[in-house]
């Protein structure tokens, strides 16, 4: 990035801040993404780490339609994914127990094994970022971020 990019703020003089904001989070998606999906192993793409990750982090199994309700992508590009990361075995497609019509995605151990080796993956990658910035920075960026998320989430 040239060093006028860099030191370049969001946005135009007079844009509201909160506009401002919200390019800021857009631009290091961007270059996060880039970088994660650069560090991924074993073959295992972004938006494959994501639905893992996703699923993991809740703790649940849910179907196709609601995983790609919750990642604001159509059903067919969701239904690819997770067809992949079951040729993979890293989920598997289980029954519901109430309707066993309906399909439930659900990671496998071999899943949880690509996820957590991921994450290794990027460690590196983040203790550049880190440097400089002490935890304490971090850990309130977290929460102003997580309280922006879910204000967004319950908005839209």
């Amino acid at each position: 990035m040239r060093e006028h990019e860099e030191k370049a703020e969001a946005g135009l003089p007079g844009d509201p801040v909160l506009f401002k904001v919200l390019t800021e989070i857009s631009i290091i998606s961007n270059l996060a993404d880039r970088e994660f999906e650069r560090l991924m192993p074993g073959g295992l793409t972004l938006a494959q780490f994501g639905v893992l990750n996703h699923l993991l982090r809740l703790g649940v199994q849910q179907t196709i339609g609601e995983i790609a309700s919750a990642m604001t992508v159509a059903q067919p590009t969701m239904s690819s994914t997770v067809k992949k990361l079951v040729d993979k075995n890293y989920v598997e497609l289980v029954p519901d127990t109430e309707d066993r019509r309906v399909k439930r995605v659900k990671v496998t151990r071999a899943g949880r094994t690509a996820r957590d080796r991921a994450v290794k993956a990027v460690a590196p990658g983040l203790a550049l970022l880190k440097e400089g910035t002490p935890d304490a920075d971090w850990s309130a960026m977290l929460s102003e971020l997580t309280r922006l998320r879910i204000v967004i989430d319950s908005k839209v």
